[in-house]
């Protein structure tokens, strides 16, 4: 029988009586399988991901030579090494996302596909373990950045990268098929690897973060303390000069990472390893961990993450600029490091059980997440700025295809970021109609959630506890209704209004206290409880601080969590030309026709030489799917 349980990105089982773990996070998070989605907005989104984003990966990874290198290394095809070195990744990020699909709506033909891909890769798999298809293929002649031989040029040869996704994706497939096909194969490559690399072995680190992320998964599903051992390892061996020499800042390597207080080098490198962070933190206690990630949040969200929950600012390197360094044209910010972003505030979250941890996590899913996949499914973004000259738009496949993948496994796992408990209290973070099935130490609960968010905030909630017991349920409340946009002073809403949340409990209003962000209800609860919680969700205008000097005398627009953006189609080709007159007032209009079903923010708006235009704004995340032209977010303003 499995006991299985939901962490992050991926599921995570625990065999009973195999095991037990001696800590983790204080507040542990509702499996994802338990939340059966009824939600207009996310429902489809997820359906296309599931109908068309899957198999649309697998396809792509077929056509471009990532499956065959599989095959090629396992002799199972004759051929050359295609792509480029880190492909292997690719398909394990599919991999995972097609579990979670199977989890949630079993699909003999897509199980039969996974089977005989696992066959390649196993087949693929050296006799020790190793697995790295560019160098099983052709030893004399790996890719290019490989290395000449193992382990040689771990800076930039993703060889420890790629098998930690391989890690999320085999614990995804044993939890969605019970096989232990792929789990097989990352337990005999994390064992070589724990035999190579340690105290008194190896001393190194890998360049792209994420083998820590898995190996902290399998040491959960295992019980193997190796493995928590290895990632700890190479948390701690990072910074550390007298064991390997340094890769730095791009990398995260150049000081030890407890000494950290500011993200640095590639975003999507730093997220992951502050997500290793929060996993090790939690496993093992360690207080100097949790010191240093709570310093380098702030310094993120203080200071270098964008209005829509983006991070990483820079083209060049993929990485974050200086504080207040937030530019629009060229902002990058990866599709890949809003989803690591999100990972590391969902652990911020489960660590503390502060509200404000989720508030970035919302902002960065319903802007800076969605706007990297078309309502295809089939398109994608890597970088998301936030204006364009008309010559952005989205691409149905890259090189380097992280990001096409990392939304593949990203949606399915949704589900599991809406609830957690703790001891008696249940945790609500995410308003997503659906029905849920919760655990308490001595009670199971059915929560069914009705809404039409992000749209209004009215949400409702229906209380099925199957014995009537004294519990909590916390109810976030967002920061965009109270007055604060993001934690700290990055960002502020033009005018300060009060906007205080209605809750009532079964039709009649009642006081509530607010505690890190949380709305607490405390009752004995009964079956058919209901719960109404109201959020105001008026037309806001907001400035950054003064010290973002690109978006000096200039505001955004935000409608609830989502973030507006002008674009070419709706504003005669002015998008980049209009001015907003002071004391402006704007409304909301439903339009289901538009961009399959918006609510456009429109008003009243001048040209720069003076001339009167209207002004109308789509949610950010829907923008460049009517051909190329010009979008920005941050609008110049009459002071």
């Amino acid at each position: 029988m499995l006991k299985l349980f939901r962490f992050g990105i991926v599921l995570l089982i625990s065999l009973n009586c195999s095991h037990s773990l001696k800590s983790d996070y204080p507040i542990q998070p509702v499996e994802f399988y338990r939340v059966q989605l009824t939600d207009n907005f996310w429902n489809p989104r997820l359906e296309t991901n599931r109908t068309v984003t899957i198999p649309y990966d697998f396809k792509k990874c077929e056509e471009t030579g990532r499956i065959d290198n599989f095959s090629k290394a396992g002799k199972l095809l004759d051929g050359e090494f295609e792509g480029i070195r880190f492909n292997d990744s690719d398909v394990f990020k599919v991999i995972e996302g097609a579990s979670y699909s199977l989890a949630l709506h079993p699909d003999p033909e897509l199980a039969k596909y996974l089977d005989d891909l696992i066959v390649k890769i196993a087949a693929a798999q050296e006799d020790d373990g190793y697995l790295y298809t560019t160098r099983t293929i052709n030893p004399n002649k790996p890719a290019k950045e490989a290395g000449d031989v193992r382990w040689s040029y771990l800076v930039h040869s993703h060889e420890l990268y790629n098998v930690g996704h391989m890690y999320e994706a085999a614990v995804a497939h044993y939890q969605a098929t019970g096989k232990k096909t792929l789990l097989d194969v990352a337990i005999k490559n994390a064992d070589l690897i724990y035999s190579v690399f340690g105290p008194g072995k190896r001393y190194d680190v890998p360049g792209h973060q994420e083998i820590e992320i898995g190996l902290f998964k399998l040491y959960r599903i295992t019980g193997n303390n190796d493995y928590l051992e290895l990632a700890k390892f190479f948390l701690d061996q990072r910074g550390q000069s007298e064991n390997h020499e340094l890769y730095g800042e791009y990398c995260q390597d150049h000081i030890p990472v407890i000494e950290q207080d500011r993200p640095t080098g590639h975003a999507v490198r730093a997220a992951y390893m502050y997500s290793g962070m929060a996993d090790a933190a939690a496993l093992t206690g360690d207080p100097e961990y949790i010191q240093a990630l709570n310093k380098i949040w702030q310094n993120t969200v203080y200071t270098k993450l964008y209005i829509t929950g983006g991070i990483g600012s820079r083209y060049s390197g993929e990485s974050f600029g200086e504080d207040y360094e937030l530019p629009n044209l060229s902002a990058y910010n990866e599709t890949c490091a809003a989803i690591a972003n999100m990972l590391w505030n969902y652990r911020m979250f489960l660590l503390h059980g502060d509200a404000k941890y989720i508030d970035v996590f919302e902002r960065t899913l319903y802007n800076g997440f969605l706007s990297g996949v078309s309502l295809d499914g089939n398109e994608f973004f890597y970088p998301n700025p936030l204006e364009s000259d008309g010559y952005h738009k989205r691409s149905p496949w890259f090189d380097c295809a992280c990001c096409p993948v990392n939304v593949a496994r990203f949606l399915p796992s949704l589900p599991g970021y809406m609830y957690a408990v703790r001891n008696d209290t249940i945790y609500s973070n995410l308003f997503i109609a659906s029905t849920a099935k919760l655990e308490l130490p001595d009670n199971s609960i059915t929560v069914k959630q009705e809404s039409d968010y992000p749209w209004n905030g009215f949400i409702n909630y229906t209380i099925e506890p199957n014995e009537n017991k004294l519990f909590t349920i916390a109810f976030r409340i967002p920061g965009w209704s109270m007055n604060s946009p993001v934690p700290g002073d990055l960002y502020n809403f033009k005018e300060k209004r009060i906007l205080a949340p209605e809750i009532k409990v079964n039709n009649c209003f009642i006081n509530y206290t607010v505690e890190n962000g949380y709305a607490i209800i405390t009752r004995t609860w009964q079956k058919g409880d209901n719960i109404s919680l109201y959020l105001q969700m008026p037309v806001r205008k907001i400035k950054s601080n003064i010290k973002v000097k690109e978006n000096e005398n200039k505001i955004a627009l935000q409608r609830g969590p989502l973030v507006y953006c002008i674009e070419w189609a709706d504003n005669n080709n002015l998008a980049r030309k209009l001015v907003i007159p002071k004391d402006t007032h704007f409304i909301s209009n439903e339009r289901p026709e538009l961009l399959r079903g918006i609510h456009t923010i429109s008003g009243p708006a001048k040209t720069k030489d003076g001339k009167d235009q209207l002004l109308t704004a789509i949610p950010y995340y829907s923008w460049a799917h009517r051909g190329a032209g010009e979008m920005t977010v941050w609008i110049p303003y009459e002071n």
